[in-house]
């Protein structure tokens, strides 16, 4: 399929008179295209098509049936259907009402396009520039961000059922591509174990038994893998897709020792970290993930948005994420995501989960953002008896590279640090001599001598001025702005399915989250210019009964 890129047309005539006397007060789509006219054009889609073939439908028509379809939740039938039988539809694409539309594929065929040319954030950044025209969006403003876990597309499984169902997606695989081999190398009772879904069958019960039916699972696997390793003719096998994934899942899950298959545990030396580990078969991109007293496999979607109260809360920044990698990780990618945009804000609102000591620093220096969130909290057991010295009470003589205790002692050692995430400290030690001797030594440490480790110079300083401001009213009101986000990833959630993966890979998972945003915005510009106020927090009648007069 090849572009041609053509200019919109107007809107039919016909189309125009029978859509306003259907819809006299208009309705969400018209009133977006007579406000914003076309936001997609076919040349911004250049790049993903080749410059010959067939012509193919218009980019910038496939854009807008995409994001309506994301609006509300169709499927691609049900979304070609409204395109040949919806008047709203054909006035927003400029169609005459006799338009037999297209064929359902064609949509998943544009959607395939953009992850291919990693596009996948286009139009969501193309609607985003045409809020820029309109002054809804503007940089140097506050914005706001929060994360939420979304499932993977397959089925969560546990090791044990992500074992069998690796070999039989393998045995699935070779029954296609090589079944007269596969037939001549499978014991009969194959067949009992791995004809239908792991999870489906009736598993053993109790520890020992599983253990037992692990390593009949191991067994059968590494017998399958020698077979088509040893095969002098068919190595070919070995590079079929299911039959690698089986390799890599019994490297991870299973060893051999003194020639014998043996089974790891969660507990045991050998399994690879959450990032690493394949929980699925038929998503190799979803891992098991931990948050608090919630887990799942699959991915996290973090979601950046405005929070200015005299324009329209959009959605500006869209990342995906393997489940496992923390919200620290994503602080510094999403900055450099607005910078290109040239969206950065002045001030991010953020939960801790963002926030460590250097981006404190890192951020204002290198991007011009003031993170706004609350900071790690002082675990060690003099801030939290209250009545210890924490490292905070020291005075510390940076050009000196000295530290004086609350009574008044000098350090004797001062040394440079670099902790293995890469986090730069230093070392303050004091006298044994003096610590010994000390008369307030139970409040300060109960080593033999007081050791403190701090943040490097512009770090530590960058931590105690946050720490200082959170105490502070204006902070606390600035803060409150934050929880809006909430409500944007709850309506996410609620309203668009977010925290369920409808394809299989990140790339495709990302897609779908940047799509259900920019749903989300259209929705938004609409209430925006029909002036429908913000929606207030839910309160409980308990709740409203119970406020004070």
């Amino acid at each position: 399929m090849s572009l041609r890129p053509q200019t919109i047309p107007a809107i039919p005539p016909e189309t125009v008179r029978v859509a306003q006397a259907a819809f006299p007060h208009g309705n969400i789509y018209m009133q977006l295209k007579d406000e914003l006219g076309s936001i997609y054009r076919d040349e911004a889609f250049a790049s993903l098509f080749p410059q010959r073939g067939q012509p193919a439908a218009s980019p910038w028509r496939l854009a807008m049936v995409t994001v309506m379809q994301y609006m509300e939740n169709l499927s691609d039938r049900q979304a070609a259907e409204a395109v040949r039988s919806r008047i709203d539809w054909k006035y927003v694409l400029s169609l005459e009402l006799a338009n037999a539309g297209f064929d359902s594929s064609v949509l998943s065929e544009f959607r395939s396009r953009l992850v291919r040319g990693s596009a996948e954030d286009m139009l969501l950044n193309l609607l985003l520039d045409k809020c820029r025209e309109q002054n809804w969006l503007k940089a140097k403003g506050r914005q706001r961000t929060d994360s939420t876990s979304v499932l993977g597309w397959m089925r969560a499984t546990s090791m044990l059922v992500c074992a069998g169902e690796t070999l039989r997606a393998a045995l699935n695989s070779l029954a296609i591509v090589a079944p007269q081999w596969l037939k001549q190398h499978s014991p009969p009772d194959w067949v009992k174990r791995y004809a239908r879904r792991i999870e489906d069958s009736r598993l053993p019960e109790g520890k020992e038994k599983q253990a037992a039916y692990a390593l009949q699972v191991g067994m059968d696997g590494h017998a399958l893998l020698e077979a088509i390793y040893e095969q002098e003719a068919g190595q070919w096998l070995a590079s079929v897709p299911a039959v690698d994934v089986l390799r890599q899942v019994w490297l991870q899950q299973f060893g051999i020792e003194n020639g014998k298959v043996f089974w790891r545990s969660r507990q045991q030396e050998g399994i690879p970290p959450a990032a690493r580990l394949i929980s699925s078969p038929y998503d190799l991109q979803a891992h098991y993930a931990r948050k608090n007293t919630t887990s799942w496999i699959g991915y996290k979607v973090h979601l950046t948005e405005t929070c200015e109260q005299d324009l329209p809360h959009l959605i500006t920044n869209v990342a995906t994420t393997a489940g496992p990698v923390p919200d620290t990780d994503m602080t510094q990618p999403i900055h450099q995501s607005l910078k290109e945009k040239e969206l950065l804000p002045a001030i991010h609102l953020i939960d801790t989960g963002y926030l460590d000591t250097p981006l404190l620093a890192t951020s204002r220096q290198e991007y011009g953002v003031d993170l706004l969130g609350p900071s790690r909290a002082n675990y060690q057991w003099q801030a939290r008896t209250k009545e210890g010295f924490t490292a905070a009470v020291f005075q510390l003589d940076w050009r000196k590279q000295e530290a004086v205790c609350p009574l008044g002692k000098h350090s004797v050692s001062w040394s440079p640090y670099t902790a293995p995430s890469g986090i730069e400290t230093v070392k303050i030690k004091f006298s044994q001599k003096d610590c010994s001797s000390c008369p307030g030594r139970s409040k300060c440490t109960k080593a033999k001598r007081r050791t403190i480790s701090v943040h490097k110079e512009e770090h530590y300083l960058a931590l105690q001025a946050a720490r200082e401001r959170e105490n502070t009213v204006a902070w606390k009101e600035e803060y409150d702005r934050r929880a809006g986000i909430e409500g944007t990833i709850s309506q996410g959630v609620r309203a668009f399915g977010l925290r369920r993966a409808k394809y299989v890979g990140l790339a495709k998972t990302h897609l779908q989250h940047v799509l259900t945003a920019t749903a989300m915005n259209f929705g938004r510009i609409a209430n925006w210019l029909a002036d429908v106020p913000w929606e207030k927090t839910r309160m409980s009648a308990f709740e409203k009964l119970m406020l004070p007069l």
